[in-house]
């Protein structure tokens, strides 16, 4: 197994901590209109719970991109 230099790490941690940051910025809004929106109309919860899970791809992003980085694959 590759052992990741100390830059390649820290680059990972900060991609990773990126996407997770993004992620919950991008939540908190959608979060909070969407609660907002099911109490008025109930039958919306399936269109706010897939606008709700759009953004987890960012810290999945994050997640592969700190992968790519430790693993040193680029």
């Amino acid at each position: 197994m590759v052992v990741a230099d100390p830059e390649y790490a820290i680059a990972a941690a900060i991609a990773i901590a990126g996407g997770l940051v993004g992620t919950g910025m991008a939540q908190q809004g959608i979060g909070a209109a969407g609660m907002g929106i099911i109490a008025e109309r109930p039958e919306k919860f399936g269109q706010v719970l897939f606008f709700f899970v759009i953004p987890e791809t960012l810290w999945i992003i994050g997640f592969v991109l700190g992968l790519i980085l430790l693993l040193q694959i680029l």
